[in-house]
């Protein structure tokens, strides 16, 4: 079935491409699109449902619930691991307060058109399931976005297939089925540059992967 999903959107500054003090690499990625990237990460700032959709209780039941410092401490920990994790593979990352967002990028993840994820990035996808696992106290928001290439409808089809994809993948991988969440925005959210070039409509093919702390409520 189909589902319905509402985003808000806020406005984000946009800093600029910095050096991660961890890895020592561009801060949105090693592959040659760090402000592109940024752009999408900053921009975005859509609110999906989070621990309002019962995730929260659900998996603060499973696994425990963050509190007071000890949740900065916890989403500084998993930026860290997730940070080493996927250095130079293509996916951007951004923190935000105690929200950490990545984005994968369709030219890394998906063929045009498809939904099936490529071969070779799952070793990727098992490092992000990895550090999800040893980081079980966040949710997480998968969600599909598409370029404006093609029929309007065809592209919401495919972001929210290729958002599933990635959470069926996860979950594949051990990590809790209670902490997901998917959804598919089709060309409703592309990149704040036209879409008018190739390399341009392959960066809007992505897939975005919020993680927020489960906190006590």
């Amino acid at each position: 079935m189909k589902r319905t999903l509402v985003f808000m959107a806020s406005a984000l500054a946009l800093g600029a491409c910095a050096t991660d003090p961890i890895t020592g690499e561009s801060i949105y990625g090693n592959t040659g699109r760090g402000a592109a990237i940024g752009a999408i990460v900053g921009g975005l700032g859509g609110v999906f449902a989070g621990g309002n959709d019962g995730r929260n209780a659900a998996v603060g039941a499973a696994v425990g619930a963050l509190a007071g410092a000890g949740i900065g401490r916890y989403m500084d920990g998993q930026e860290e691991d997730m940070r080493r994790k996927v250095a130079s593979s293509g996916i951007g990352i951004q923190r935000i307060g105690d929200r950490i967002e990545l984005v994968m990028p369709s030219d890394v993840t998906f063929a045009k058109g498809s939904a099936n994820l490529d071969a070779s990035f799952m070793p990727t996808l098992d490092k992000v399931a990895e550090s999800l696992n040893l980081y079980p106290r966040t949710t997480i928001d998968i969600i599909g976005h598409a370029s404006t290439e093609g029929a309007e409808q065809a592209n919401l089809d495919l972001s929210y297939r290729r958002a599933e994809a990635v959470r069926v993948y996860l979950q594949g991988k051990g990590v809790l089925g209670q902490r997901m969440a998917t959804g598919g925005l089709g060309e409703s959210q592309p990149l704040v540059v036209p879409d008018d070039t190739e390399s341009k409509r392959s960066v809007n093919r992505r897939v975005q992967v919020v993680l927020r702390p489960v906190v006590e409520g």
